[in-house]
């Protein structure tokens, strides 16, 4: 197979199983692309103009935005993916994915306070225990999950249902730098510049699956994202954990009919590190020095100065830990306390 063909079909951005169905109806991504062109097959203007760039310009715009391609059957491509009947032909990657275990964690946008709480505490408990989070960068449970991990020093993967330099929502954008500075990667099987339209978020959740050895389940309603993802871990022989809510709250309606249906239930960070042991293989604890709350935060917020500062000379200026550092401006940033203008980083006064 032509990797320009492959590319080329790649950068069109069209539905995945509708991509997988041209190839297998023509049979090479060559005669897809030749199909295109003679209008035998319909696709948006959008996506006929990604069609007809040349794969060497194409190539040049990834190099350009640190855009890495992971091809399946290639060297990289993730093994947890390569097996699945569905794996993305070509993934676009930002950073890199760490090679310890990966772990999902995945809920609702909708969540309750209690809910956030705890997926942050499963991110660092993750991270602690020198593991991988794996989960989709949207609000709520992901982003704090995602949180959580950069608080515990660990890796994290974000896997978007949007172009790898299409951050969504915009206000993650601190998180999604985290994660690929603090040694983790931002993966999508979507072209640079793609938004994120609604249709585009549930194949991406075979692909959080398919990174992680097993999927905890914080919060979920009954509809939704986490669900899918819960099936898909199923579907692929992965083991599914929950946590228990209460009877009749909408966000723990799904989480409770997975532990009916034979998810494991996970009672709190001890409580899954543990269960997660019997999955993935005993922990490897990270050390992390985290230092008072506001002497840090003091610190943080004077290397800024009065005009800010990348976070480059942030780290340089402070002497703390790169992780420690990341994860608190994440924190101070969500706080309203500090805020991006361009490449630098500035306090809010």
């Amino acid at each position: 197979m032509s990797r320009d063909a492959r590319l080329r079909l790649a950068m069109a951005g069209l539905h995945p199983d509708r991509a997988r169905a041209l190839v297998e109806s023509f049979g090479s991504e060559t005669a897809v692309l030749r199909a295109v062109e003679r209008g035998r097959i319909e696709v948006s203007r959008r996506a006929a103009a990604a069609l007809s760039r040349p794969a060497a310009e194409i190539r040049e715009m990834l190099d350009g935005l640190g855009v890495r391609l992971l091809w399946r059957g290639g060297p990289g491509y993730p093994e947890s993916l390569e097996g699945l009947p569905d794996a993305p032909d070509v993934l676009f990657m930002r950073g890199r994915l760490p090679e310890c275990p990966a772990v999902a964690v995945v809920g609702t946008r909708r969540c309750t306070a209690y809910g956030r709480a705890i997926a942050r505490a499963y991110g660092s408990a993750i991270a602690g225990a020198g593991w991988t989070t794996v989960s989709g960068l949207a609000r709520g449970i992901d982003a704090e999950a995602h949180l959580g991990t950069l608080e515990g020093g660990g890796p994290g993967v974000a896997v978007l249902g949007s172009g790898s330099n299409v951050v969504y929502p915009s206000e993650h954008r601190g998180i999604h730098d985290g994660l690929i500075a603090s040694g983790g990667a931002v993966v999508t099987e979507y072209p640079p510049g793609t938004p994120p339209e609604p249709w585009r978020f549930p194949p991406r959740n075979r692909i959080i699956a398919g990174l992680s050895a097993a999927v905890v389940v914080v919060e979920a309603a009954v509809k939704g994202g986490a669900l899918i993802t819960a099936s898909a871990a199923a579907d692929q022989g992965k083991v599914v954990l929950a946590v228990p809510g209460d009877v009749g709250r909408e966000v723990s309606e799904g989480c409770n009919l997975l532990i009916r249906d034979g998810a494991v239930p996970v009672l709190g960070p001890d409580d899954l590190v543990e269960a997660l042991s019997l999955i993935v293989g005993p922990a490897r604890p990270r050390s992390i020095v985290i230092g008072p709350a506001d002497e840090a935060d003091r610190t943080i917020l004077a290397a800024l100065g009065p005009a800010g500062a990348p976070v480059e000379a942030v780290v340089a200026a402070t002497g703390l830990p790169v992780a420690q550092v990341l994860s608190r401006l994440v924190r101070l940033e969500t706080e309203g306390r500090i805020a991006r203008q361009g490449s630098r980083v500035v306090e809010i006064r």
